[in-house]
């Protein structure tokens, strides 16, 4: 029979320390993001279903082109944008 381990909340917030608190300062960045994009996506959920279905449908197709590989590159529209408006 397998014994299982119950860790208390406490216990957990330890563990996720000691774990955060060896990393590199590449990885903790990396954790960080990760961290916050959760966080942030927590909060997003309840958005979802504030949008109308044509907006939810146009994020759906969106996604799927940019999962096609579709997308325009972020630097790429930022240049156009810099040049087309350099004199403003």
């Amino acid at each position: 029979m397998e014994k299982q381990c119950i860790m208390t909340v406490s216990d957990l917030k330890l563990k996720l320390f000691r774990q955060i608190d060896t990393l590199d300062k590449n990885k903790l960045e990396e954790i960080y993001g990760v961290l916050i994009n959760y966080f942030n996506g927590q909060n997003d959920i309840s958005e979802w279903g504030k949008l109308s279905d044509n907006q939810k449908s146009g994020i759906i197709d969106a996604i799927g082109e940019l999962e096609a590989g579709k997308g325009i590159p972020n630097h790429v529209v930022l240049d156009k944008f810099r040049k087309k408006y350099s004199h403003v």
